[in-house]
């Protein structure tokens, strides 16, 4: 079936509409991150570097590291533009450009996120490594795509939800767990295998008082609080649940990985963390 000129929008150079990207230029290894700047970072450690692009917050490189091709692609703060960045990484990878049309021989990406978080648990030092093997979502994105309920582990948004006292007005919390090809690749690391929060906003959604108020109370100690068949919370950042949720979708290998860079228990934070981040970017480079 021919995918309309509305649905997926084709620049006139044939780059997809919001990477700026060529199908050539993706590679199957993709690391994201947040950050613009991050790009730069990562893509330093490459030993040749192929092409890079800029729109808006996204920008792109990719080049080889190690013999290995792989693309690290930013994609701003929040699920909502993580939806548009697995939305085209996928089209780049998986439709005719041409045609218009989903190619029959589907290509699986490998999709890990680098990023930053606030660990909730007092034993989680500044600095550790935190795998999101389950992502809690608290921004409804995946309720948007059919098939989504299938990946979202009921008994868990139950027994999360009456913990923590959910309102009605917000969005239902979905729970999705990490591609178990990419979650296999850091077990038995240094790595803390967790249960990530991707929360919708940094005040208020993460339990933040400048002015205004959260709406639930005491929402970190919830959060700190909260256990369901032996998996605990761990941390709080923006992003990996639609990463997680898109990715088990479309069936690329997704996962994240994140440098905690501040505590919540312990109200501590570590604005120092560059070279921590530089370790996590090499390690990741060897996982993704």
């Amino acid at each position: 079936m021919r995918i309309p000129e509305s649905e997926l929008i084709i620049n006139p150079d044939g780059t997809v509409f919001h990477l700026h990207l060529l199908p050539e230029e993706l590679a199957e290894n993709i690391i994201l991150v947040g950050d613009p700047s991050r790009v730069a970072l990562v893509s330093a450690f490459f030993d040749r570097i192929e092409s890079h692009r800029e729109n808006r917050e996204f920008f792109s490189t990719t080049g080889i590291h190690k013999g290995k091709r792989i693309t690290v692609q930013s994609t701003g703060i929040g699920t909502d533009t993580v939806d548009i960045v697995m939305a085209e990484l996928d089209a780049l990878a998986n439709v005719d450009f041409t045609t218009r049309e989903v190619k029959e021989q589907k290509k699986k990406l490998n999709l890990l996120r680098i990023g930053t978080c606030g660990a909730v648990q007092p034993d989680i030092p500044l600095g550790a490594f935190i795998y999101s093997e389950i992502s809690i979502g608290c921004d409804g994105l995946l309720g948007w795509y059919k098939d989504g309920e299938k990946l979202m582990l009921k008994d868990y948004e139950a027994a999360f939800k009456a913990h923590c006292g959910w309102k009605d007005g917000l969005a239902s919390p979905y729970f999705v767990k990490a591609s178990e090809e990419m979650t296999a690749r850091f077990r038995g690391t240094d790595v803390r295998m967790g249960m990530t929060v991707s929360a919708p906003g940094f005040y208020g959604p993460q339990g933040r008082t400048v002015r205004l108020n959260p709406s639930i109370p005491g929402l970190v100690e919830k959060f700190e609080s909260f256990s369901y068949e032996g998996h605990r919370i761990t941390n709080i950042e923006m992003e990996s649940s639609a990463i997680a949720g898109l990715g088990g979708l479309l069936g690329h290998n997704a996962g994240t990985i994140c440098c905690a860079i501040a505590n919540r228990h312990r109200k501590e934070a570590f604005p120092d963390y560059k070279n921590r981040m530089k370790e996590l970017v090499e390690f990741a480079l060897e996982k993704v």
